[in-house]
């Protein structure tokens, strides 16, 4: 499009009122601005906007509403709420149950904490939690990051005393790390954990946990501690002559019963509740074919004795002194970070659906608030496990009550029901394990990724691959790694474009997006992507800088006019640092020595506001070299270019003082 296609004012004067004044914000005192980034920063949903304009009394209600959400939902429960709350509770107790002794397993702890942790800490979350579906219990993920990192440390078998006593001290820890990042609101650390890293991570997880279920599929007393593929493969076919068929069969159908219902329940929604029966039901049936076959006898495994009564306290057994103490805490904060994510993720999955909200810092205090009490009463690692939380969910339960329901029938089965237990196979266990694993590999997610973005299917396929082959620590790290260099990478290389109109309009987009648009002669549009900042602003400074040399160039062999404006489109540019105004001088010198124009469009406030403090606007550019669209700045340089074709632009020849 050339000049020639533009419609220029009768003078300067008209086009001078027809542009608009870039304005600076009005300054604001210092304490007062630290005030408003502080709550911008810790309090984006402002949490005491309901306090405003309220009486002491109304505000001590909202209070106790906000710290203890129990008083929120309470005071409106009725018989109807706690009809569906009831067949939910004893639903998922149903699945806690099995699942709870299973994951102990896992864990290397008595079977018996498994019960344990799905009595106190959902009592808990009953009155701290904000979520409505989420079941609180025991995960797979976080029992085998439990058992693989205290293992290297102490043997289970060995002694196993001081292993649970650093169970007890891991979940401590981890419920002081996650009640500390709600109370100081600094739950976006949990987002460096991005969908893609928790995929892959849980999915390889899975993946771990299923082969290791190997053992007990096949009746094996010996196994290897690591749980990476090779070791685990190695482990299982060096001790073919240990396999016991009785247990593999065993093993087989009961895994095959587990997979039916839940295909069956998969296909038949409202048969749900199939699906959730089935590990109970499988646990049942199990202890009663050991029973009448005595099949313990002919290399079945059985749990055994499970200790009557409710959870002993285990205060006193923390320990907070040297060499062990670190283990704990180093366990502690990364299960914890782990469970915190995955229990956070379930709970805002669930309140999509129903179309409710739930406050993330709150559910980090309860979950936190739940182990550190957990730790005190004999409970390892809880968060709000998906397969759980579903069948809460698919269950109709209305409000938390179906946690406290849960947690009556659990404390029910400690005080009269565990003797039952005592022949439960433990093949029946790897089968119910191995059946909820292959739920949380997410082949569907992985081949999404694929398609919408290749770098988060190979930051998904990292986490897979280092915790299968490495081990979960190592996927872990690989795959946090890679997602904070793919942050660092957006933030140091942003995204830069040169820009042209759309025709018979004002509108002006990257010309590589909309081929149609047109560039300007003698106007050179770059687009920045980004805040300028110190991370940033070389890369943005020579980037500049080629894209007017590769502009002077095509217009040196295309014959147009030459190259005089410069215009820079700062819409995206939402701040800038000392560092990004040093580079901003530093192009403006380079198009200066070239007899070109720097002009700005659209900065924004905390740009002009930084600019104006640095005195580049009054000492450099001028703030008549300022506009608020790309628009404006076009037509301005167009009437320069218009008015003065024989004349280079120059920081004296401002078009509003012609």
């Amino acid at each position: 499009m050339g000049t020639e296609d533009y419609t220029f004012p009768q003078g300067a004067e008209e086009l001078h009122r027809r542009h608009h004044t870039v304005e600076a914000p009005q300054p604001q005192p210092f304490l007062k601005s630290l005030q408003y980034s502080v709550k911008e920063t810790l309090f984006p949903d402002d949490p005491f906007r309901q306090f405003k304009n309220q009486n002491a009394s109304r505000k001590f209600v909202l209070g106790l509403k906000y710290f203890l959400p129990i008083f929120e939902w309470a005071p409106r429960y009725n018989l109807k709420f706690f009809k569906s709350d009831l067949i939910a509770g004893i639903t998922i107790a149903s699945l806690a149950i099995p699942q709870g002794i299973s994951y102990a397993k896992l864990a290397n702890l008595p079977p018996i904490l498994g019960l344990y942790s799905s009595f106190v800490p959902p009592l808990v979350y009953a009155v701290l939690g904000s979520s409505r579906d989420l079941a609180v219990g025991t995960v797979a993920v976080a029992s085998l990051l439990t058992g693989a990192m205290l293992s290297k440390e102490v043997d289970a078998e060995k002694d196993p005393k001081l292993y649970l006593h650093l169970a007890f001290t891991a979940t401590f820890f981890a419920g002081v790390l996650e009640a500390s990042l709600g109370i100081f609101r600094l739950g976006f650390i949990v987002d460096f954990l991005s969908h893609a890293t928790i995929v892959g991570f849980m999915g390889g997880a899975a993946t771990v946990v299923s082969l290791q279920q190997l053992k007990g599929i096949f009746g094996l007393k010996h196994f290897t501690d690591s749980t990476d593929v090779i070791s685990v493969m190695r482990s299982v076919f060096s001790q073919t002559h240990e396999w016991r068929w009785e247990s593999g069969v065993l093993g087989c159908g009961f895994l095959f019963f587990l997979l039916s219902t839940r295909y069956f329940s998969i296909k038949k929604p409202k048969f749900f509740w199939v699906a959730a029966m089935a590990p109970l039901t499988s646990v049942i049936l199990g202890s009663l074919l050991v029973y009448f076959t005595h099949a313990e006898r002919h290399g079945v495994q059985v749990i055994g004795d499970l200790k009557k009564g409710l959870n002993p306290l285990s205060g006193s057994d923390l320990i907070f002194t040297s060499p062990y103490m670190s283990t704990a805490v180093k366990t502690g904060l990364i299960t914890g970070i782990i469970a915190l994510a995955e229990g956070i993720a379930v709970g805002r999955s669930f309140a999509m659906f129903k179309n409710y909200n739930i406050d993330g810092n709150k559910e980090m205090i309860a979950f936190g608030m739940m182990n550190i009490v957990g730790s005190f009463t004999s409970c390892y690692l809880t968060t709000g496990p998906f397969s759980r939380s579903a069948v809460n969910y698919n269950a109709g339960c209305k409000t938390a009550m179906s946690n406290i329901v849960m947690a009556i029938a659990v404390m029910f089965t400690l005080l009269f029901l565990t003797p039952l237990f005592h022949y439960t196979p433990l093949v029946v266990l790897s089968a119910i394990i191995i059946s909820a694993m292959l739920g949380l590999i997410d082949y569907q997610a992985a081949i999404h990724l694929w398609k919408v973005d290749k770098f988060d299917f190979l930051v998904c396929m990292s986490a897979y691959v280092g915790v299968v082959f490495g081990s979960v620590e190592i996927g872990l790290v690989v795959a946090v790694a890679i997602s904070i260099a793919r942050l660092l990478l957006f933030v140091s290389r942003p995204k830069t474009a040169v820009k042209g109109n759309i025709p018979n309009s004002m509108i002006y987009r990257n010309t590589e997006q909309y081929p149609s648009s047109r560039t300007v002669p003698g106007i050179l549009i770059l687009e920045i992507d980004a805040p300028i900042y110190f991370a940033n602003a070389s890369y943005l400074r020579e980037r500049i800088i080629r894209w007017i040399d590769e502009e002077e160039e095509r217009v040196k062999q295309s014959g147009e006019s030459s190259l005089q404006y410069i215009i820079l489109d700062m819409s995206a540019a939402g701040n800038i640092d000392t560092s990004g105004i040093s580079m901003m001088e530093e192009i403006k010198k380079v198009i200066d020595r070239r007899a070109l124009k720097l002009v700005l469009s659209n900065p924004k406030g905390e740009v002009v506001k930084k600019l104006t403090r640095s005195k580049f606007i009054g000492d450099h550019l001028g703030k008549e070299w300022m506009f608020l669209t790309v628009g404006e700045a076009v037509e301005a340089c167009s009437y320069m270019l218009h008015t003065f074709k024989t004349e280079p632009a120059s920081k004296n020849e401002p078009w509003n003082n012609v």
